[in-house]
């Protein structure tokens, strides 16, 4: 790195704050970002398979989604608009309607809550509360769903959950997600039992909230019978059922709804991370119609429609979701990921695959292990990042439109990283 890059870069260290966590690992100052490639300020490139963490799926600076934006710009179009109509939040909305709801037989209202995904989820757990007049949200082991107050009372991880110092994260009950307890444990009668049983000391819950696809906690995929079973839960005990699709949502498990095939009706849908399709800072909540009883102004926010990200969310929608292809192309991409990770985990005694889609990853058994091949991946010019409880799985979350090529060259450096970092356990043990 030049020195006056090398001097710069002291400015992170000493000014931001101690709660940066990617740069830590991949410390890069990068400068310039195309497709599903990044490059850095000594012109060395990246090939990306964390996509901004499945916010940006289809790729960075996608050439119609910014020749849109531009041109809204340089047009003096609306930059903020609170909740006023506007003709890009209008456009948006009617591309939503057209492409993604009316397709699939949805009718939802859609509340635009921006700007990130926590601020979904909260409104999505207080209106389930004001819905059914009840506190208790049910929440599922490794679940991860924000980190401001609400959203972290639903979040299973320890070392996130201590970020609260302490504060209240009350008025959740956590249950074991599927497998969560082993495949002997059939967690759906569990849950069914507890609920059932008038001493369990568990209160009649006002939703259950879960992610089809774990993202933070390991890529835990939920079975089409097992969400079906959830929402049947919910149905008996008359609370509402809230997809949190954040991470899966936009197309990354295959479909635009990670929960599509089980045929599952939820109350409620979180969406963000992709929606705006460029990066753009853009959540939404989607409401059964008979579910939005909000008074105007109950829930608010000075950003909840980011008009530049309804500009290029539209294009996105045009563009991947107007007909079948793009999701058909997925289709094929999954099947290609799948067999890439296969050959990977073949390096590695005893690791497994996770997830579904173009949301897959491998579980190496060690967060030590998973950390050190994606710690050399990085240093051979590769993006990506563990999770799971203990960091265990090598997650992969390139962007969608990945070329067949990039995504070769991006398998070839993570097989590599692997080889060499278990050849030097080998060594390390002789």
């Amino acid at each position: 790195m030049p020195n006056d890059m090398a001097q710069n870069t002291s400015i992170y260290m000493r000014r931001e704050s101690e709660a940066r966590s990617y740069c830590r690992a991949m410390n890069a100052v990068f400068t310039q970002a195309r497709g599903s490639e990044l490059f850095d300020s000594d012109g060395n490139r990246y090939v990306d398979f964390l996509a901004g963490c499945s916010s940006l799926n289809y790729g960075h600076n996608d050439p119609d989604m910014k020749t849109a934006l531009i041109k809204h710009i340089s047009g003096d179009g609306i930059a903020h608009g609170l909740d006023f109509h506007t003709d890009a939040k209008g456009a948006f909305l009617s591309a939503y309607e057209d492409h993604i709801l009316a397709p699939r037989d949805m009718d939802y209202k859609l509340m635009l809550t921006g700007p990130t995904g926590t601020n979904a989820v909260e409104a999505a757990i207080k209106l389930a509360r004001k819905v059914t007049g009840r506190r208790n949200v049910i929440a599922f082991t490794n679940g991860f769903h924000g980190m401001t107050m609400g959203a972290l009372a639903l979040t299973g991880n320890a070392s996130k959950r201590s970020g609260a110092g302490g504060g209240s994260l009350g008025d959740v009950t956590h249950m074991p997600f599927e497998g969560a307890l082993g495949d002997s444990v059939d967690t759906l009668d569990m849950i069914d039992q507890m609920l059932s049983n008038p001493s369990s000391g568990i209160d009649a819950p006002a939703a259950f909230i879960f992610e089809p696809i774990q993202g933070e906690g390991g890529l835990n995929s939920a079975s089409d019978a097992w969400m079906q079973g959830i929402e049947k839960i919910a149905r008996k005990f008359g609370a509402l059922l809230i997809i949190d699709d954040i991470q899966s949502g936009c197309g990354r498990s295959g479909t635009y709804f990670s929960f599509e095939k089980s045929g599952i009706k939820p109350d409620m849908i979180t969406q963000a991370k992709s929606l705006s399709g460029f990066g753009l800072p853009f959540a939404a909540l989607l409401i059964k119609r008979k579910h939005d009883i909000w008074k105007p102004a109950e829930h608010n926010g000075t950003f909840r429609g980011n008009t530049h990200a309804f500009v290029t969310a539209h294009v996105a929608i045009e563009k991947f979701w107007s007909d079948t292809a793009f999701e058909k192309d997925l289709a094929i991409k999954s099947v290609k990921l799948t067999a890439a990770l296969q050959d990977v985990a073949d390096l590695i005694d005893g690791a497994t695959l996770k997830g579904r889609g173009l949301m897959q990853g491998i579980d190496v058994g060690s967060g030590e292990l998973a950390t050190d091949i994606c710690s050399r991946a990085y240093k051979l010019g590769l993006l990506v990042e563990t999770s799971g409880a203990n960091d265990e799985v090598v997650k992969i979350l390139a962007p969608l439109t990945t070329p067949s090529l990039t995504m070769d060259e991006g398998f070839d450096i993570l097989a590599q990283a692997t080889c060499d970092v278990t050849r030097k356990m080998k060594i390390a043990a002789e």
